[in-house]
């Protein structure tokens, strides 16, 4: 066993609010590297803002060993980067959401990839031949001199992710922290990532603690687990003597009587039930000269059940973006919708009545610290939080649909307190609080632990065998498409 880096001795957080339900033991040693397991809601981040010192400790502070590192700052030896949403970083939110789609706005004050790591490069330290030689392998392994001229704003959540931890990693810190850094990518990509930290991890003094949901695709290089539950830090055991004790979840964990009183709720008069959902005719999006569709061809018909995938960067954001009438270019563009051709009269609200959607850029954009049940409520309105009071029946079928997803007890609860998992369970409620006629799920299990994983597949191949119900879902893992998928279009990188 080597020395310790980190050590927490019995410790209990100043604050009540923040205090776990006993005194945590936290020790990270020299060459191991940790991933921090457990339920969504269990106490994983409150254990990390222990050991960045986010949140101070009665009677002692943890001890940190950062040797050989000669920097004794404890911001610049221990880094932590949230994966909680696809479009994680530093960027403002606003800007974000109000240029993503744009891009005519984009001018020479326009950001680029360049320009960012440019900046993170210089913030990290003085420019030598070391440095320069893990900038290269860094770009190289990332992939990152493609990118390098491109707009910030054009970049998909793996390509952020990507610059992200490029920043990141220009400073040589001596722990690293990510909050489920898989999240989001695509197969190919998550390979590559774990091969560069298996590799950084050999040639530098770097120890990695990797705060993972999915507890079925811990990297190889991990050495231990800690798995955190009930807001109670457990033991630190090997990864061998992790994956061996715990069992994979039965395939159908959705109670019954909620199976069935999803499967018998009323219907709406309003529906469409149009033969056709979304028809696309030789669609084209170009955002300078990156072409991101080019002549694409589908049509979606009521009751299908549609998985789509492709790339990180393929255009599946932008094509979802088409079909939810978010994206200002689909009134230039050959849609149908509903079987009503885009311009001709619609509403932009009328259209999304008959949509549910859930969307890592959707997870971003809600930073309402407000009840959960209100969060919920607004999917009936289609906005961003509350503005108008819901009826007692509309707060009725809100906590159905969070009953549905295992949050009766988080009703009152503020959405910026909720765990990141729990604020996806909220924001999937939202979707289907409304009865919608096409579901529209872009990953949506980011961040969820196994059980509410298998929840979640649960209550949508429930949902979809309703009549005239139509999915369209995207995801990187093939285990978590639910059994319902009948039809499949993979989208190609131009």
């Amino acid at each position: 066993m080597g020395r310790p880096i980190i050590n927490v001795k019995d410790g209990v957080v100043r604050m009540p609010a923040w205090r776990m339900a006993e005194p945590v033991n936290f020790t990270l040693n020299d060459g191991e590297q940790i991933a921090i397991v457990g339920p969504n809601g269990a106490g994983k981040t409150m254990l990390v803002n222990i050991l960045t010192g986010s949140h101070p400790l009665l009677m002692h502070d943890p001890e940190y060993d950062f040797s050989p590192s000669t920097n004794k700052s404890l911001s610049d030896n221990i880094k932590y980067i949230t994966f909680r949403d696809a479009y994680g970083g530093d960027n403002d939110r606003a800007y974000y959401l109000q240029q993503r789609w744009n891009q005519t706005e984009i001018n020479e004050n326009t950001p680029t990839v360049s320009d960012k790591l440019d900046a993170a490069y210089k913030r990290a330290g003085e420019d030598n031949a070391a440095r320069q030689a893990l900038k290269e392998e860094l770009y190289e392994m990332f992939n990152m001199k493609v990118l390098l001229d491109k707009h910030i704003i054009l970049l998909s959540s793996g390509e952020l992710r990507k610059l992200k931890l490029t920043e990141t990693l220009f400073s040589r810190p001596r722990v690293l922290i990510m909050d489920n850094p898989f999240i989001g990518l695509d197969a190919g990509t998550r390979d590559q990532l774990k091969q560069l930290f298996s590799t950084i991890i050999k040639q530098e003094k770097l120890q990695i603690i990797l705060v993972l949901s999915k507890t079925d695709d811990i990297p190889e290089f991990v050495t231990h687990v800690v798995e955190v539950k009930g807001m109670r830090v457990g033991k630190k055991t090997t990864r061998e003597e992790f994956v061996a004790s715990h069992a994979r979840l039965d395939s159908f964990v959705l109670d019954k009587n909620i199976s069935d009183a999803i499967l018998n709720l009323p219907y709406k008069n309003s529906d469409y039930n149009t033969h056709e959902v979304a028809k696309l005719n030789h669609v084209s999006i170009q955002y300078g000269n990156r072409v991101i569709l080019k002549d694409l061809d589908w049509t979606v018909l009521n009751g299908e059940r549609w998985a789509l995938s492709g790339q990180n960067g393929a255009g599946k954001s932008t094509l979802l973006s088409l079909i939810c009438a978010d994206n200002p270019q689909s009134y230039a563009c050959d849609i149908t919708l509903f079987g009503m051709p885009r311009g001709t009269g619609e509403s932009i609200w009328d259209i999304k009545k008959h949509i549910g959607y859930v969307s890592p850029e959707m997870h971003r954009a809600y930073q309402k610290d407000i009840p959960a049940i209100r969060i919920v409520a607004s999917g009936l309105k289609d906005s961003v939080g509350l503005y108008a009071k819901p009826s007692e029946e509309e707060y009725a079928t809100c906590r159905f649909w969070m009953k549905v997803f295992g949050l009766e007890s988080k009703e009152d609860t503020t959405f910026l307190k909720l765990s990141s998992g729990e604020q996806r369970l909220v924001l999937l409620s939202r979707a289907f609080v409304k009865d919608p006629e096409l579901l529209i799920l872009d990953e949506p299990l980011h961040g969820l632990d196994n059980y509410n994983r298998v929840l979640a597949k649960n209550v949508i191949d429930t949902f979809m065998r309703r009549k005239n119900k139509t999915l369209i879902m995207v995801t990187h893992y093939e285990e978590e498409l639910p059994t319902c998928i009948d039809h499949r279009i993979k989208l190609i990188r131009h």
